[in-house]
């Protein structure tokens, strides 16, 4: 569930990226970091933990800047792939908004992308959350190497719900900011409209656009702040802590 400071007019909407391990959900986060503008951008994270493996956790918080009254940010997480990373993809699924579901378009993992998209089914239901009701983008990644899934395979077998699909090469870039407009398209305006009634009436001869402010030039350098973490219960707090970090401060009279 989003977090929202009605006093500071803050909204921080979490959009979380799942799909089977290496299928590019870090390569997303490190090509959106690179891409847009440092003033519409905070730090790119990284959480470790000793429990059982270590596995990675990414929060990449976003401005998308000032849409009605509310200050919005978007906060993009990555799941850890790896099956074996069960609590820790539930912690972090808690209170999620929007899913980008990253495929790998390589004919060979086909089963684990159908693998991991019926874990993400798994780990929504523990939150009690139905997959057919919550905003999802599919990307099909790494369409720039050879021997590919269909895309007419990849909607028949995993994009039953006919969501919005958009095919990408994290690595090259192209189809990266694709993905986030999409997804943001559908988190931003129904948050807008359980907050603000006024919303309500403005919709209907306004609709929002998000726009996000990029670099003329990109550096393939990407300044990575790590955390070391003891437990899962650290983990927990360390994002309720990070997602309320951006927020602005009330000033004081």
């Amino acid at each position: 569930m989003a977090y929202l400071n009605p006093l500071t007019k803050f909204l921080a909407i979490k959009i979380v990226y799942y799909g089977p391990g290496l299928s590019g959900k870090t390569t997303n986060l490190k090509y959106i970091y690179r891409k847009l503008d440092k003033a519409s951008r905070g730090e790119l994270i990284l959480l470790e933990t000793d429990v059982q493996r270590t596995f990675f956790f990414d929060l990449l918080p976003i401005k998308v800047g000032k849409i009605n009254v509310f200050n919005t940010h978007l906060q993009l997480l990555t799941i850890p792939g790896q099956i074996f990373h069960e609590q820790a993809r539930k912690i972090i699924l808690k209170g999620v908004d929007g899913i980008v579901f990253v495929a790998d378009s390589q004919i060979p993992l086909l089963d684990a992308n159908i693998e991991s998209f019926n874990k993400l089914k798994e780990d929504l239901l523990e939150h009690n959350i139905d997959l057919f009701k919550i905003p999802i983008v599919f990307q099909y990644n790494k369409r720039d190497l050879k021997n590919l899934i269909p895309v007419e395979t990849f909607n028949n077998v995993l994009n039953t719900m006919r969501a919005p699909y958009v095919e990408a090469s994290a690595l090259e870039g192209w189809g990266v900011l694709e993905t986030l407009k999409e997804i943001s398209k559908l988190v931003i305006p129904p948050w807008i409209k359980k907050c603000f009634k006024e919303y309500e009436k403005e919709a209907i001869h306004k609709k929002e656009t998000v726009i996000f402010s990029q670099k003329d030039k990109t550096t393939d350098y990407v300044p990575i702040k790590k955390l070391k973490l003891k437990s899962e219960k650290e983990l927990e707090k360390e994002i309720e802590k990070l997602t309320k970090k951006y927020a602005p401060k009330l000033k004081k009279n």
